[in-house]
């Protein structure tokens, strides 16, 4: 079967499903996972980690957990069985296919597919027959779960999870549709989909309810665009619509009001940047001007007063909840894992609907630190929070009894290749930088384009056209945010060197040069086979400051290079207490790679201190560490 294109695309072949075309789609249209096979070192080991470690150790704690067993057991209600658990333990089912339906891709494993497929011999099981499937009522329908509530719905807007059920079965659903040609999971979310929409609205019939935790916004806009089926995205804006206006308004879930009139990042941040990416989604697909004008501000307040500078959001263990403007404590940050992937989910379909690097850039820091660093280098082990300050309490877990982090992270690190290009009609946007081949379509006619590249580590790049049926189009290559001088796109933070580094553009051996467009470099022409752009981004580690507003930052400093944010660890500086070491912004940083530490690394060594990349850091066992280091005088 035809394999198709990923939700963003609105090209009609995304709903030969249904047969329907949708009315509209994003104004720029993702390259999907399936069109991108990456093989270099630093995210081809990655990859490698997940296929081999972090989904098959999803898939046996699903087993071990009993998440299985539970659809087994919604089949057979029992008034004396007691549930237990969390009501979102089927999504760490859903999840883990999901970001096994993106390794498919790469890595065809048959063996894997049938497994998948048992799984959902299960899940289809459970299923009733008006498409209602949440095993934790289920189970016990007269005394389910605690968080549940005595009838449908009737607590989805506190802690039954209904709606967030829903919203990753579509999410993986979709992905293993992608994946493998096949209908059997999507199906089942497809029926699920239709008895909330006809169960939940204005109607006569019908109960006005809201996602008490967001995401079935995002993964219902997800499905409108899989099917061509209108009804899905009217859903996901009548959830948006309405939140702000039931019973429940309180900042932690973001429903003290409308979401239009909203302004400021707060409450709960997973919730909270599932929600943003559900708002971008309706703003690009419907183009309401008060739900671009409503995200445009909340990013705003993000990237301007809650990002930290590895790119996590979510300063407080209190309702795992952004602070107020400027609170980035270090040691107390929270920082989850799942909020961080959210905050790439947000950025993307900003990028989406804006179409300017500086949303890409936003998504690297987060990818390259603030995701990356939830999960063990071998894929085995986890962070939930992940603060920029330890004194030796933190440390990695193989797994945890709320496994929404891992199983994030599982359907995540997959899905990596479908966030390095885009295309809009005849141009094709290179947004991120690692080893890879893509082969796309360019309004109907086929590309091949290559990646050559030790990125994050060098930032030599070179992009090879290998095959081009589409004759002449614009390769826009996104020249990075730290390249030109800009820590994040706002004053949050800055180079304490005030230094734009420097930056080369050349075609065939032939330097280029040119106007940025929206932080592209824009190269139009009629491509032949072995045309190659070369790439050379200075890269050197370099001092940050943050905005004076940023009390915990106040005479620190913390190191870059490149897409990577350093810290020290107690390792590697036995002689130094990293809590109180000192650096001065005058001080000369040198870098040297190792290819014998942390699955090689570059360290950067300021004097007798020595700093590691962050995401690397609590694989040598628990211990001190810092990113904001003590400013000398």
């Amino acid at each position: 079967m035809k394999r198709f294109l990923l939700l963003f695309s609105a090209a009609a072949a995304l709903c030969a499903c249904s047969g329907k075309a949708p009315q509209t789609g994003y104004p720029i249209g993702q390259v999907p996972f399936t069109d991108v096979k990456v093989s270099d070192s630093f995210w081809g080991a990655r990859l490698q980690a997940s296929r081999e470690v972090t989904i098959p150790l999803a898939f046996s704690k699903c087993e071990e957990t009993g998440r299985y067993e539970n659809f087994v057991r919604a089949t057979k209600p029992d008034s004396t069985y007691r549930v237990g658990g969390f009501p979102f333990d089927d999504t760490d089912v859903y999840k883990t296919i999901e970001g096994a339906s993106y390794l498919l891709q790469t890595y065809p494993d048959a063996k894997l597919e049938a497994y998948i497929d048992s799984v959902l011999v299960l899940v289809a099981a459970a299923q009733e027959p008006d498409g209602y499937l949440n095993t934790a009522r289920q189970m016990n329908p007269w005394h389910p779960h605690a968080w549940v509530g005595p009838e449908r719905w009737s607590e989805v807007e506190g802690g039954s999870h209904e709606f967030y059920n829903l919203g990753h079965m579509v999410e993986g659903a979709v992905a293993h549709y992608q994946a493998t040609g096949k209908r059997n999971f999507l199906d089942i979310a497809i029926k699920y989909a239709d008895c909330i929409v006809r169960e939940i609205g204005d109607g006569p019939d019908q109960q006005v309810r809201v996602p008490g935790h967001q995401i079935a916004e995002m993964a219902l806009c997800k499905l409108y665009l899989a099917t061509g089926e209108k009804k899905y995205l009217d859903q996901a804006k009548y959830f948006l619509d309405k939140r702000g206006t039931t019973t429940v308004r309180n900042p932690y879930s973001q429903s003290h009001l409308p979401v239009t009139e909203q302004d400021e990042a707060v409450g709960h941040a997973v919730r909270a940047e599932y929600m943003y990416s559900g708002m971008a989604d309706v703003a690009a697909l419907t183009g309401e001007q008060a739900y671009i004008d409503a995200i445009d501000r909340i990013w705003e307040n993000i990237v301007s007063k809650k990002l930290y500078l590895t790119g996590g959001v979510g300063a407080r263990h209190d309702g795992e909840a952004f602070g107020a403007n400027y609170e980035l404590p270090n040691l107390s940050s929270y920082c989850e894992t799942c909020a961080a992937i959210g905050n790439v989910y947000t950025n993307y379909r900003m990028f989406l609907l804006h179409g300017d690097a500086k949303y890409i850039d936003v998504l690297e820091r987060t990818l390259y630190n603030g995701v990356i660093s939830g999960v063990s280098l071998d894929g085995g082990a986890f962070f939930y929070p992940n603060p920029l300050e330890s004194d030796g309490r933190h440390k990695r877990q193989p797994w945890f009894g709320c496994a929404c982090c891992p199983s994030n992270i599982c359907r995540f690190i997959p899905s990596v290749p479908g966030y390095v290009y885009a295309a809009q009609g005849r141009d094709l946007y290179v947004n991120l930088y690692m080893d890879n081949t893509m082969t796309h379509r360019l309004e109907g006619r086929e590309v091949t384009v290559s990646q050559h590249t030790d990125y994050p580590w060098s930032g030599e790049v070179r992009v090879t056209v290998d095959k081009n049926k589409a004759g002449k189009f614009t390769m826009k290559l996104r020249i990075p945010g730290w390249v030109r001088g800009e820590v994040v796109p706002s004053d949050l933070y800055a180079y304490a060197d005030g230094k734009t580094l420097p930056y080369s553009v050349s075609l065939n051996g032939e330097a280029l040069e040119g106007a940025l467009q929206d932080g592209y470099f824009c190269i139009t022409r009629d491509w032949k086979p072995g045309d190659e752009v070369a790439l050379s981004f200075g890269m050197e580690p370099r001092f940050v400051r943050a905005h004076e507003a940023v009390e915990a930052d106040r005479g620190r400093l913390a190191v870059e290079c490149g897409p990577l944010v350093y810290c020290a660890e107690w390792p590697d500086n036995p002689d130094a207490d990293v809590l109180t070491a000192d650096v001065s912004a005058g001080d000369a940083l040198s870098g040297e790679f190792r290819n014998d530490l942390l699955g090689g690394i570059r360290v950067i060594r300021d004097g007798s201190l020595t700093l590691i990349p962050y995401y690397a850091w609590n694989h040598r066992g628990p211990g001190k560490m810092e990113v904001w280091l003590h400013e000398r005088p």
